[in-house]
């Protein structure tokens, strides 16, 4: 056997399927902001605050004490392909889309969703919009 790789071994039974260790995730939650800017006059998150949205999130996550390992991370994002309800932010684990308008909809989005585990279902993006 060549150190480094895994060898079956077919005993022609019924094997179990293979487990893998789930290792816990750096952040207890990760919010992404579509920041992306298109050149071809077709419409894309920048064409709305996010950035601002991006900067205010960033900023109540820590005045909350919410940021860091374990916790929270806001991040940037190029285009995450669902323009028609731009702007948009996505929370992981979750997967939860979300358009917003204003800075009270990042605000209900950091307490109920990033803080307390709360989907903001009135800003969730429906599931059939895309580019």
């Amino acid at each position: 056997m060549t150190p480094g790789r895994l060898k079956w071994i077919d005993t022609g039974a019924l094997h179990p399927p293979p487990t893998i260790e789930i290792m816990s995730s750096y952040y207890q939650r990760h919010i992404f902001f579509c920041l992306n800017q298109r050149d071809n006059g077709q419409s894309s998150c920048a064409d709305f605050p996010a950035q601002a949205a991006f900067d205010h999130c960033k900023k109540q996550v820590k005045a909350a004490g919410l940021a860091g390992p374990g916790q929270v991370r806001v991040n940037k994002a190029g285009c995450l392909d669902r323009c028609a309800g731009g702007p948009v932010a996505v929370v992981y684990p979750e997967a939860v889309w979300y358009s917003f308008v204003d800075n009270s909809d990042i605000d209900e989005i950091v307490e109920s969703h990033l803080k307390n585990g709360q989907v903001v279902e009135r800003l969730v993006l429906p599931a059939d919009v895309g580019r």
